[in-house]
């Protein structure tokens, strides 16, 4: 990191996000149990939800799909762009949409060519006097919109807020609840340094895929490289071609019934010459080549939210090393109010 008095403006903004978002996310999902039992009936009642953002609300999506699934229930994340596109039907479906502004064009959009949607449609925003929380029973975060470039309080936040949906569901919310408050601190250095090099770097997960595509998307955001996700499997079937001492590989383990698949890809990148870097809450071996971070054994959101402080970390401390002005935007804004 570099001395306080140097830091970009942009990254103190995240600092100041990051330096709430655990006692936010906390207090968030003690607020929200007031609409998810109403959440959970529709969930219950349909079985099939539609879970719609645009970039690290999508990723929230991709990343709680395996959780209401694990409840029978068919849940699929679609970027809302997407959706306004090539829709699939709403009817009898339970719709949530996720925006931490509560504002993107995206949004507005949908909305007024739905005519409101259902009466199955949610939100999920961080801002309750938003254009979203107006026109759908909204689950609000605590503490206000993200004022910062690149989600990290609002990544956190929304998971928070699924997790008072998945608790309402009937999981357990305590081991992620403990993540949350006790965050885990692995040593970033070796990490970095085993990226130093690289010129593009690929994130990638199997059941963590929706957590290797929110760090993705903040790595390319703050860094300017590029920096994109590929499921593993997907990864896999062809792009392995593109490995090697340039691009990077960091890769997202849990205990679960995926993490052989994720330790494959990991020899596999590191056989192709690529440096990879491994989160790791599988509480398997590390394995040779690979620079692991180390984490409590954890599986589902506990280890989500075991990872993605440090992951967050990581992403800054990746950026700052390439870029004067991390985190102040040069092609986007905040909140994306054109299509």
């Amino acid at each position: 990191m570099t001395d306080a008095r140097n830091r970009p403006a942009g990254l103190i903004a995240i600092d100041h996000e990051m330096a709430r978002q655990a006692s936010d996310a906390v207090a968030s999902f003690h607020a929200a149990q007031a609409l998810t039992g109403r959440i959970a009936a529709s969930l219950k009642a349909t079985g099939r939800p539609l879970l719609l953002g645009m970039g690290g609300s999508h990723a929230v999506g991709r990343a709680v799909e395996p959780l209401y699934r694990a409840h029978g229930i068919d849940a699929i994340a679609l970027p809302l762009s997407e959706q306004l596109g090539q829709p699939l039907a709403i009817e009898g479906k339970t719709i949530l949409v996720t925006s931490q502004s509560g504002e993107s064009a995206e949004v507005l959009r949908w909305f007024a060519e739905t005519n409101g949607a259902t009466g199955d449609t949610f939100g999920l925003t961080l801002e309750g006097d938003s254009f979203l929380a107006r026109n759908a029973p909204s689950l609000v975060g605590v503490g206000g919109t993200e004022k910062a470039f690149a989600a990290t309080r609002s990544l956190t936040i929304s998971f928070a807020l699924h997790l008072a949906i998945l608790a309402a569901l009937g999981d357990d919310p305590s081991p992620s609840l403990l993540a949350i408050e006790n965050r885990q601190a692995p040593d970033l250095a070796a990490a970095l340094a085993t990226l130093a090099g690289v010129r593009a770097v690929v994130t990638s997960g199997r059941q963590l895929q929706g957590l290797a595509e929110a760090i993705g998307l903040g790595l390319t955001e703050l860094s300017r490289i590029p920096c994109f996700s590929l499921e593993g499997g997907q990864l896999r079937h062809g792009p392995m071609e593109m490995l090697g001492p340039s691009v990077g590989v960091v890769l997202f383990r849990a205990a679960d019934a995926t993490a052989g698949l994720v330790s494959a890809m990991a020899v596999s990148a590191a056989e192709a010459g690529s440096p990879v870097v491994l989160f790791d809450a599988s509480g398997e071996a590390p394995i040779p080549g690979v620079t692991t971070l180390s984490f409590e054994q954890a599986a589902g959101m506990a280890a989500i939210f075991a990872m993605l402080p440090v992951a967050q970390l990581f992403m800054i401390a990746f950026a700052e090393a390439r870029v004067a002005d991390a985190g102040t935007p040069v092609r986007s804004t905040k909140i994306t109010r054109s299509e």
